[in-house]
């Protein structure tokens, strides 16, 4: 039974779905395997994909204003990140269904628990990025080019876990690769500041997927699976400490390349109120956070949605000023 008393599972619902999601509640059911495989029901990854992207439009347009074309950057951004999301994860779903079998949280997932074939999910995740293609085309050049290589990054992560107790750092490479992306999508190019800024994001995903991984941490030591939950152990929270001022002190390095020289005392501030309530947001996560407490650490790591939107947002407002 779920938390509402009185009313069943829906049927074939993925163990970490969030509760009253809109998929099991309002989709078509022959539609529902797949956008399970795309974790439509999970909407937290799309939300940490598509917040670096926000992050480099509002940076850029920081600089010299915001233009009538940046609404359809924020908004095709959106689109992106929900379409190369579900791509990502219909692939990692496909590399890692052995994987995924054995271990309690994951085995009710599409493929493993036969709701969906591997041909009929390679057949789903290529129509997801020939979607996002037709996005990523409407943007210039430069972007273009980002885009399309953007895909080996995303090709290698699942296999990260395989050869390195540091996956994370591939997960942060290929998810804020928007940083720059959309950064390029406003200005026509790649800057010192907008790697600065994709830089503070990996710096992020360090933090907050070390928190996921240590729901899995038994599970990924009996079928040999690596991450820094494993690798860290006990001293998961000073490394987490170590990424809190890795994220602030390179995102306002970002802001202070890009805006020193052309903004005003206000505007800076007000872009530098950015990385202070991220560092802020990321503390208190780590004041909550129980590593051998597994619904605990999927509740911390769902609030980095909340973390990621306070950057967006001062950013947003430092452009409008």
């Amino acid at each position: 039974m779920s938390p509402n008393v009185g009313t069943p599972e829906p049927e074939n619902r993925v163990a970490d779905a969030v509760t009253g999601n809109w998929v099991d509640r309002f989709a078509p059911e022959a539609t529902r395997p797949f956008l399970r495989l795309s974790r439509a029901d999970r909407p937290i990854g799309t939300w940490l994909l598509l917040l670096p992207c926000w992050w480099g439009v509002a940076l850029a347009a920081a600089v010299d204003g915001w233009r009538g074309w940046d609404v359809w950057i924020w908004f095709g951004c959106a689109a992106g990140a929900w379409l190369m999301r579900g791509a990502g994860c219909t692939w990692n779903d496909i590399t890692d269904r052995d994987f995924d079998a054995a271990v309690a949280r994951t085995r009710s997932r599409p493929i493993p628990s036969g709701q969906v074939t591997v041909r009929q999910a390679l057949i789903w995740m290529a129509a997801q990025v020939a979607l996002a293609g037709l996005v990523l085309l409407s943007y210039n050049g430069v972007t273009v080019l980002l885009g399309v290589s953007s895909l080996g990054l995303v090709a290698i992560y699942p296999f990260a876990k395989r050869f390195t107790w540091w996956p994370q750092v591939f997960l942060g490479l290929a998810f804020n690769w928007g940083a720059i992306l959309a950064y390029a999508a406003h200005s026509g190019t790649v800057t010192v500041a907008s790697l600065l800024l994709y830089a503070s994001g990996i710096a992020w995903t360090l933090f907050y997927d070390t928190i996921y991984a240590h729901q899995d941490k038994e599970d990924d030591v009996l079928i040999g699976v690596k991450s820094t939950a494993r690798l860290f152990g006990a001293a998961t929270g000073k490394w987490l400490g170590l990424f809190l001022i890795l994220t602030v002190t390179l995102m306002s390095a970002a802001i202070l390349v890009a805006l020193l020289s052309v903004a005003g005392p206000l505007k800076l501030a007000v872009a530098l109120a950015a990385p202070w309530a991220v560092g802020w947001h990321l503390l208190w996560q780590m004041r909550r956070l129980d590593i051998d407490d597994p619904a605990g650490c999927l509740a911390v790591f769902r609030a980095n949605r909340e973390t990621g939107l306070l950057a967006a947002l001062f950013l947003a407002a430092a452009a409008f000023l």
